[in-house]
């Protein structure tokens, strides 16, 4: 893990509460402090918070503006750039597309709760498997070695993943047709007829 340089908070600098998320607070030369250690970190050691399921958020020094997606996206920028990038450029083409698009919300609520059914769904592999609880320590060698050991019992739950997927999938089409329907009251009964088919 970088080394963190300690640094005298001035006095405009307040703690992070104590029951609140930990505050990190970006500076104009593009350095990150964080306010509960009072020292100076790197992206890395917020890859690290990540990692460890931390409560935190990035503020702007100067403005208090939330940065905190956009230190997110730097370190996924990071990853995507060395070793295995996880998302394929088609992938990233598709997700480009969906900008400024009237499916734009829903299509990020989609992306969103089918993550966090594979999260839920990882979590119950670990459970079930190692008895590692919530799955935090669950790491990639971990997470092959035990899916290479399963069989009906990976199955099942896939299949689940899969119907939950299908499930979250079908809601944001039946969204689509109402926002539709309102938009072209003549289209709401035929997309409705076809449905059925």
């Amino acid at each position: 893990m970088p080394a963190r340089r300690r640094a005298e908070p001035s006095a405009t600098e307040a703690a992070a509460p104590a029951g609140g998320p930990r505050v990190l607070k970006k500076y104009p030369n593009r350095r990150l402090y964080d306010t509960r250690s009072s020292s100076y970190i790197t992206l890395a050691d917020v890859k690290d918070m990540v990692l460890q399921f931390e409560d935190f958020e990035v503020r702007d020094a100067k403005t208090g503006e939330d940065l905190t997606r956009s230190i997110l996206l730097q370190i996924i920028l990071e990853e995507e750039s060395g070793g295995v990038p996880m998302f394929t450029a088609q992938m990233l083409q598709q997700m480009i597309r969906f900008y400024g698009h009237s499916l734009q919300g829903m299509m990020g609520e989609y992306l969103e709760r089918n993550l966090q059914t594979f999260v839920e769904l990882q979590k119950q592999f670990a459970n079930r498997g190692l008895g590692l609880g919530d799955g935090k320590s669950f790491t990639p060698e971990m997470w092959s070695q035990f899916l290479a050991g399963q069989g009906a019992a990976m199955q099942g739950m896939v299949g689940a993943y899969l119907e939950q997927s299908k499930s979250l999938f079908a809601q944001m089409q039946e969204q689509l047709a109402k926002q539709a329907g309102s938009l072209f009251p003549g289209m709401a009964g035929r997309s409705g007829a076809e449905t059925e088919r």
